[in-house]
Parts: structure tokens; C-alpha cells; sequence
């Protein structure tokens, strides 16, 4: 699971537990300004498809974490339940989105998104 921080114009994310090793990464910081949409995910497995796993784990059903090679660029993941899964999508950035499992995905779209119009006024 994600926990997320908006601040000073950064949308920091920290990957929590053993999400970590599986992840192979504990933090990520992207500037307000890079993200350009964040909307909860209908269907996990459909977003999965046709990533190439760069590091990280991928065991259908139960955790997709790491970063992904897609034909359109790359993606990290940090997915137990797709039912709590958000989509955060990036421009100038490394990767192209995060996918990533959060507490309340409908409250963390909302506060992003709010977060968002407010930066860019």
C-alpha cells in the first residue's frame, strides 16, 4: 500500500511494509506540475497487460510492484487489492504513471485532483 503526501507543490508517495521489497523502491516525489490526471481504476488486470517487469514482482492475483516497460513508456505499480487502486498519470517524468493501491481511493482522487486546480489556479 501508498501512503501519500501533497506539499509544496510535490505529490510525495511512500511505499509502506514489505511493499518495499517487492517494490524495490521506498519513496517517490513527482512536482504538481508533471502530474496530469489521477482517476481510480476500473480494472486492474486490464491495465496489467503487456508490461514487461523490469524489477519488481508480478504474481497474477495478488501483488503487481515494481516498474513496468509498456510499448507507450513506463509504469511503476504497487498493487495488492485492484479494487483500491489509483491511476496517476505523469508527463516529463520517468514514468509515464504510478498505479498504486491507497486506503480510500475515491478520497485520495478527490484530494489530488483538488490539490491540482488549486497549483494550477
Amino acid at each position: 500500500m501508498i501512503e501519500y503526501r501533497i506539499a509544496d507543490g510535490t505529490l510525495e508517495l511512500t511505499v509502506e511494509g514489505t511493499d518495499k521489497l517487492w517494490a524495490l523502491r521506498s519513496h517517490l516525489t513527482v512536482p504538481l506540475a508533471d502530474v496530469t490526471d489521477v482517476r481510480p481504476v476500473a480494472d486492474a488486470q486490464a491495465e496489467i497487460r503487456g508490461g514487461f517487469k523490469v524489477g519488481g514482482a508480478r504474481i497474477p492475483g495478488v501483488i503487481q510492484a515494481g516498474s513496468f516497460v509498456y510499448s507507450d513508456g513506463s509504469m511503476f505499480w504497487d498493487v495488492h487489492r485492484p479494487g483500491h487502486a489509483i491511476v496517476i498519470s505523469l508527463q516529463h517524468e520517468h514514468y509515464r504513471a504510478l498505479v498504486v493501491d491507497v486506503e480510500d481511493p475515491g478520497r485520495a482522487v478527490a484530494e489530488i485532483s483538488q490539490a491540482l486546480a488549486a497549483f494550477r489556479g
